[in-house]
């Protein structure tokens, strides 16, 4: 009787990146087991055994994006001295990265799961629950801009916050439909324009 092979072992950092670019390309539904086990060079069984399920993996490779491609953008409007130029940086990191070429086009967390089927409801709120945090990150930068002085006091910062996320979120749609990297800039550029009708209009 021969001796059996030993399990098929393989790097799980390596395989949940591959698995990112597959939910990040072709959204969670649109991701087929086939496609995933494929791209991650694993059979179905050992996806199971490292993640549980497909569910649990989308998870985890969200996760896995918000730590590797949204540092830089959390850092800079983060760090940078005005709210303004937190913003400003945050969006023209944005024009970039959605168009990058070495990456699938647009945004994970804003094209995975935008239109999804009533069973996997748990997902759809999931990426919904990711969005709103990205959203109170820019919230809480502009509430520091109206403690700095900045920013005017009377500002309804939660309203600012969803007019620029929905800007990035906007271009990380058009980076998908294939427009050019100008017209993304041009995108970010007018929205900045625009800071203080922004301002005006969102008063308490």
């Amino acid at each position: 009787m021969g001796k059996r092979g030993r399990p098929r072992t393989f790097d799980r950092t390596v395989a949940l990146h591959r698995a990112m670019d597959v939910f990040w390309q072709r959204g969670y539904e649109g991701a087929s087991m086939t496609d995933l086990t494929g791209a991650m060079g694993i059979a179905s069984p050992s996806l199971y055994a490292a993640f549980g399920s497909k569910e649990k993996l989308f998870r985890e490779a969200v996760s896995l994006y918000n730590e590797v491609e949204g540092r830089v953008p959390q850092q800079v409007l983060r760090d940078a001295p005005t709210a303004r130029e937190g913003i400003a940086g945050w969006l023209r990191h944005h024009a970039r990265a959605y168009l990058d070429p070495a990456r699938p086009t647009g945004c994970l967390v804003a094209l995975a799961a935008t239109t999804i089927s009533a069973e996997n409801e748990p997902v759809r709120q999931f990426v919904a629950e990711c969005r709103q945090a990205d959203v109170a990150d820019i919230k809480r930068r502009l509430d520091r801009g109206v403690e700095s002085g900045d920013v005017p006091a009377s500002t309804d910062t939660a309203a600012v916050a969803e007019y620029f996320y929905a800007v990035s979120l906007g271009m990380a749609v058009r980076a998908r439909d294939g427009v050019s990297g100008r017209t993304l800039h041009a995108i970010a550029e007018a929205a900045l324009v625009a800071w203080d009708q922004v301002l005006d209009a969102a008063r308490d």
